[in-house]
């Protein structure tokens, strides 16, 4: 791939180097910069979004190919921590979101003038600057299901006490009024891959190296847990500070798709495996956004496990009721759990394409589905997790009965895709959730999982999980800041992986 063209470049001069080996924060050539943490509210998490979907056509792609087709966007309503830096020379200064999950550098611009959101916030005066280029072209760039658009530019760019000479990144011009109003920043700074870069600009990530700004092409993140402490974390570019850590570290390969992605094994709610991920899941590390982001079939389990409400869904309910029964008799014939559905004509590849000639007249003379509503899409994802579900029970050597009752009420706990799951604040009776890296168990307890928003100057506890589903053989997770703030992390550009420690 290109990216490991640029990888062999910049990692030429660190062969004429000593051993390699991770510098201490002392060490010169890093840059430390500190992070801003502000606290969430009722209306941040209410608008907080992401998104994930694939960009094909068809059902015939292998599981290699829709590798490389994800999109991954939020809306960053929900993000805590900020950086500052400064743009231009003399610099001018915006508080930007260091986001692991995007790739450029975008910030308001003086030019945009037909948005209200614009007037809120700093904005990019390039008349002020004597170092600014002019480049002019049209730059768009994915925020939620929408973008921001504007003017690629060129000019300084200062992090920390450093500054990265000509750096390109988008004067954004137009931004949607309900999409920032609210928003506590003024834009982001990319420190994805190149891949995923509008244009395929050079982030500002890779020109650190290439000026030789830093001499190791590894980054490191630490958000304090110490919610009183006015630091709120650090992002240390070019080293590692042993003493943001303790104990042992865990690294993981990187899949080279434009994302810091790795794969996560089994999930574990307390000591009870859900087996979704036992064969391994793609995951998104990513400090632009706060929450734990999975599949609904796991996340429903977690709902139920830690008491989150959720909303009762009729659908769901209808499937089961339906034909809860024939799954429960198809799964014990030993029929394979991905026919289940399509044998019942809920999910359909093309029709009924897939389906055999048998099942097909099963189908027509179906009459419960003139029952359903004609959201094929949602049956088809409710009727798989319904397996999903029996099919963990019946591993347990669950009774039918029991099986039933636990399906039912995960019915009741799927989470909202409108909102978020709130859940009591008196958390020392919640299990632990614990996510297989690197087949070394990393746990979350109640405390670290449990998110606490202000609500009229009262104090709300919410789930810091969410429900993410993109596709149903390749279920995507992202390990957002629930996850980071209990583990210091390393992102190793040089070597292609990333690697986890418990947070000091």
């Amino acid at each position: 791939m290109k990216i490991k063209v640029l990888l062999a470049a910049l990692v030429i001069w660190s062969l004429c180097t000593s051993a390699y080996g991770f510098n201490n924060a002392s060490a010169n050539n890093t840059i430390r910069i500190g992070l801003k943490r502000r606290n969430l509210d009722i209306h941040s998490i209410r608008a907080a979004r992401i998104y994930a979907k694939h960009n094909h056509k068809g059902s015939d792609m292998n599981l290699g190919a829709l590798r490389d087709e994800i999109v991954y966007v939020k809306n960053y309503m929900d993000v805590q921590y900020f950086a500052e830096i400064g743009i231009g020379s003399p610099p001018q200064h915006f508080a930007v979101v260091l986001d692991t999950a995007s790739s450029n550098l975008w910030v308001p611009s003086s030019k945009c003038i037909f948005s209200i959101a614009c007037y809120l916030r700093s904005k990019y005066r390039s008349r002020l600057s004597t170092t600014y280029t002019k480049i002019g072209n049209p730059s768009k760039i994915p925020f939620g299901t929408r973008s921001v658009r504007g003017l690629f530019s060129q000019d300084n760019v200062k992090v920390g006490s450093s500054v990265i000479n000509q750096q390109v990144f988008t004067e954004v011009t137009r931004e949607g009024f309900f999409t920032f109003l609210s928003a506590r920043y003024d834009g982001v700074l990319g420190l994805g891959f190149q891949d995923a870069a509008a244009e395929r600009v050079t982030p500002v990530w890779y020109n650190m190296l290439l000026q030789r700004i830093v001499t190791q092409p590894i980054f490191s993140v630490w958000l304090n847990r110490d919610t009183k402490s006015r630091l709120g974390g650090e992002i240390l570019f070019g080293g590692v500070d042993s003493t943001r850590f303790r104990g042992q570290r865990t690294y993981v390969p990187v899949a080279q798709n434009g994302y810091w992605e790795i794969e996560i094994g089994d999930v574990v709610i307390g000591n009870n495996s859900t087996g979704l991920c036992k064969g391994g899941c793609p995951a998104i590390v990513d400090t632009g956004t706060s929450f734990l982001a999975g599949p609904t079939t796991i996340l429903t389990q977690i709902n139920h496990a830690i008491g989150a409400e959720g909303f009762v869904s009729m659908e769901c309910k209808t499937v089961f009721s339906n034909y809860g029964n024939m799954i429960w008799e198809n799964l014990v014939s030993g029929l394979q759990p991905e026919r289940i559905c399509h044998r019942f004509g809920i999910c359909t590849r093309n029709g009924t394409s897939g389906v055999s000639h048998v099942e097909e007249k099963m189908v027509a003379r179906s009459s419960k589905l003139e029952k359903l509503p004609n959201d094929e899409s949602g049956l088809c994802s409710f009727c798989e997790m319904t397996v999903f579900w029996m099919q963990v029970e019946l591993r347990k050597e669950t009774t039918k009965e029991k099986a039933f009752e636990y399906v039912n009420q995960l019915c009741e706990k799927l989470p909202d895709p409108q909102g978020k799951s709130y859940i009591n604040c008196d958390v020392f009776s919640l299990p632990h959730i614990t996510i297989t890296i690197g087949k070394k168990p990393f746990p979350l307890s109640p405390d670290q999982y449990v998110i606490r928003v202000e609500d009229n100057h009262d104090t709300r506890c919410v789930s810091g999980f969410t429900a993410l589903d993109v596709h149903p053989r390749r279920p995507l997770w992202v390990l957002g800041v629930v996850f980071l703030r209990a583990y210091h992390t390393v992102f190793d550009f040089g070597n292609l992986q990333v690697g986890f420690a418990e947070s000091a």
